[in-house]
């Protein structure tokens, strides 16, 4: 358990050095351990940028009950460029700037959180004043050592620790002296035998990211923009609750070859005319241009498979007077509980759309949908696609002409191992110093 925990704690700065900033926001680490048992923290925010609300709620679960001691260093900045840099946490731990702190990180239970936004102000000391219901009391390693500390009440002890140009010293030697400074403190709390949760972090960045980049100046940086933001699908509700949900990122449609293609994505739809019920589900969008799309849905039992599967069993492309229908149910299906996904559902080349009528007026239309995703019952995720079934299967022809070519070869080697197998060799040989063997000839 010992090996298991100090491996834990040893990876810690390691952890934060790997975190990756992806906002523009002013965020510190910060650091936490104690004697006791730490709440680990929610799966949903480990690894992003906490705000002060979710980092007064995580302070909450471990200040939650009985009186505590807390001991808060508070650096003037910090940014995981110290604790990369400086930490030695690519193997080269006797370069470290913080021995004392990764020793007590390896003895205590631990919590590291790579960012908590931070404006510049003391934010860290209001909420843990607020937590604690007591004044901090600022205080040194000197004055620590003549103080009188009761544990039946709650105690905020405050060491503020300097910063590199803050003196003549390098930033290395002024970090290991702050590490000295905490070593000193965390000894003597240890001989007083007063449990205590300890906080690192600082008082604001040293580091400010202007954009999406690696958390470390040295460090490569993404030259890419951030990507917009995802629309959201298009949802018909009956009684408060989503019944369908449709998105695509192009609903391209085509009524000629000389007109091109329209993306109907781009335009607001309305919904009138939509319905679902527990066997079958209907999806009109209708667009200010004139042009209505219907997805005609339905759902019904199948013995072999022992379970419900929803078809897409039809798509009608209207515009003006005209209509054509598109049948889908062979192509577009998946469990009921499921929802359909397909990077591209195309009425031409792989159509998983297959014209239904031979109109002369509408011979030429044709519709292609990138990234579509739909579903038409069990929505049980709220606003939420339930798992999707893609149409790329699992084995696909490059998967089966490598498994066919990897057999053939496979079964020459089988082949051509077993030839060898059957070379036997001669059991009688001629002796040069004996009689010659003689092989008598007759006619």
């Amino acid at each position: 358990m010992a090996a298991t925990r100090g491996k834990l704690a040893s990876s810690l700065l390691v952890s934060l050095a790997l975190f990756i900033s992806t906002t523009s926001t002013e965020h510190v680490p910060v650091l936490i351990w104690s004697a006791d048992r730490i709440p680990a923290l929610s799966s949903s925010a480990a690894g992003s940028i906490l705000s002060q609300g979710q980092f007064s709620a995580y302070l909450s679960t471990i200040l939650g009950s009985g009186p505590h001691t807390v001991v808060l260093f508070l650096q003037d900045k910090l940014s995981l460029d110290d604790l990369t840099v400086f930490g030695g946490v690519f193997g080269n731990q006797q370069d470290s700037s913080f021995p004392n702190l990764q020793a007590a990180l390896k003895s205590s239970h631990s919590s590291s959180i790579p960012a908590v936004e931070c404006s510049g102000k003391s934010e860290m000391v209001s909420l843990l004043q607020e937590k604690l219901g007591v004044s901090p009391l600022l205080v040194d390693a000197d004055t620590l050592a003549h103080l009188s500390l009761r544990t039946s009440v709650n105690n905020l002890l405050l060491i503020q620790l300097p910063y590199c140009g803050s003196s003549g010293r390098s930033c290395r030697e002024l970090l290991l002296s702050n590490d000295e400074i905490m070593g000193e403190v965390l000894r003597d709390m240890t001989r007083r035998g007063v449990p205590y949760v300890s906080v690192f972090s600082g008082l604001r960045s040293s580091r400010v990211s202007s954009g999406p980049a690696l958390s470390g100046s040295m460090g490569r940086s993404l030259l890419q923009s951030p990507e917009p933001g995802v629309k959201p699908p298009i949802m018909f509700n009956v009684t408060g609750a989503p019944c369908i949900m449709l998105w695509a990122q192009n609903l391209n449609v085509r009524f000629s070859a000389a007109q091109g293609w329209v993306d109907l994505a781009s335009q607001t739809p309305s919904l009138t005319g939509s319905s679902c019920s527990s066997t079958s589900s209907v999806l009109v969008l209708s667009y200010p241009a004139g042009v209505t799309l219907r997805f005609f849905m339905s759902q019904r039992y199948y013995r072999v498979s022992a379970r419900n599967w929803f078809t897409l069993d039809a798509v009608q492309l209207q515009a003006n007077s005209s209509m054509k229908s598109f049948v889908g149910s062979r192509g577009v299906y998946a469990p009921a509980e499921y929802s359909f996904h397909c990077m591209a559902v195309s009425s031409l080349q792989d159509a998983l759309l297959v014209p239904n009528n031979t109109v002369q007026n509408t011979s030429e239309w044709a519709v292609t949908f990138v990234d579509f995703q739909i579903q038409g019952f069990g929505l049980a995720n709220g606003t939420n696609f339930s798992y999707a079934n893609d149409c790329a299967g699992f084995f696909t022809a490059g998967i089966w002409m490598g498994l066919l070519t990897s057999l053939l070869m496979l079964l020459i080697f089988v082949y051509g191992l077993h030839m060898i197998m059957q070379l036997n060799t001669m059991d009688r040989f001629d002796d040069p110093k004996g009689p010659s063997i003689s092989v008598p000839q007759s006619e």
